[in-house]
Order: structure tokens, then C-alpha cells, then sequence
């Protein structure tokens, strides 16, 4: 699992959750997720989730903290079990971070005092499992009722953040990975 901060605006629309666009944006290969920040804009022609579809659920966001991940070989359970784990790693430092249980996670989503905080979807592609996870960094103009990291909740350091999540995240799964040959088979 490999990781990296992209240190420059990315705007986030949707097309970018597909597979290879890390390799093709950062000659990254292979099991990876990257982290950028940019606003969100995503029309429902470019949106994943066909419930947010049928409710005709834009995105927009405009200043989010954005994680894209792929893990090839999965399959859409394994990359929404991945998903919902990184939501989790996200909700235990915030948390560590504020020094109580301020975060909130219900599914894939995670508020701060009863306002989104972050958006998130887990799919497939013909060759690998794909994630995007973007946290609000400013709630201004959201099309919902919408909490930010820097204006809400007042987290200044965005790229330590950033840092810790990817870092976070990637350590996770190399345990895992290192439990799966640790143990041997019973019949």
C-alpha cells in the first residue's frame, strides 16, 4: 500500500474515481491512496450513487480534503469494508484530535454536531475496488447542513491531518495483510 499527498489544488468532480487514475496523475502503481484538497462538484452525471441519483443529490463543496484509494482485486464488499474502515480511522483521530467523541458516524458519513461532515463512496471497476472520501474543510454555500474542519471545528493544520489519515490508513492495511500470513489454515 502505497501513499502520497498531492501538494497541489485538485478540484474534485468525480471522474477521477476510476481505476489508474493514480498511476496516470503520479506514476503510482499498484494499491494506493492519495490525498489532495480542492472544492467538490459533482453533477449528478458524474455521480456513483444511484440513490443520491434518484434524489437528484449534487455534491459541491467548496473546500474539501479529498482521498482517493485503490485496492486492486477487490471486490465491492472488501472495498466498502475498506471504506468504512477508513471512516473510522478518520472519526477515532478526530476525536483523538477534539478529546471526546464529538465525531459522529452513521454509515459512511461522519457530522460533527449534527452537520455532514464528510461525503463517501466505495465501487468497483473491471480491475479494481475504488474510494473517494472527501472531508469539508469549509461548510459555506454546502447544499446541506454542513460542519467543516477549519470552520466549525477549527483544525488548523490541514496537511499533518491529511498526513496522519494516509499514514494511518496504510499502516492498517499492511497489518492486515501481515495477519492474513501470520496464521496457518484449520480443517
Amino acid at each position: 500500500m502505497q501513499f502520497k499527498f498531492i501538494d497541489k489544488q485538485i478540484d474534485y468532480d468525480g471522474k477521477q474515481l476510476r481505476s489508474h487514475w493514480i498511476y496516470e496523475q503520479l506514476n503510482i502503481l499498484g494499491n494506493a491512496i492519495v490525498c489532495f484538497i480542492g472544492k467538490a462538484d459533482v453533477k449528478i452525471d458524474n455521480m456513483v450513487d444511484l440513490q443520491d441519483v434518484k434524489d437528484d443529490a449534487f455534491i459541491y463543496s467548496e473546500k474539501m480534503l479529498h482521498f482517493i484509494i485503490e485496492h486492486f482485486n477487490f471486490t465491492l464488499k472488501e472495498t466498502i469494508l475498506s471504506q468504512r474502515l477508513f471512516i473510522c480511522i478518520i472519526q477515532n483521530t478526530l476525536n483523538k484530535i477534539l478529546g471526546g467523541n464529538c465525531i459522529e458516524r452513521k454509515g459512511d458519513d461522519l457530522f460533527y454536531n449534527n452537520k455532514k461532515l464528510s461525503v463517501s463512496i466505495a465501487t468497483i471497476s473491471n480491475v479494481s475496488g475504488l474510494i473517494h472520501v472527501g472531508i469539508n474543510i469549509e461548510s459555506r454555500n454546502a447544499p446541506v447542513n454542513a460542519a467543516g474542519l477549519l470552520s466549525e471545528i477549527n483544525i488548523n493544520n490541514i496537511n499533518d491531518l491529511a498526513m496522519e489519515l494516509l499514514q494511518s490508513y496504510t499502516i492498517e492495511h499492511e497489518q492486515i495483510r501481515h495477519a492474513s500470513y501470520k496464521v496457518r489454515s484449520v480443517i
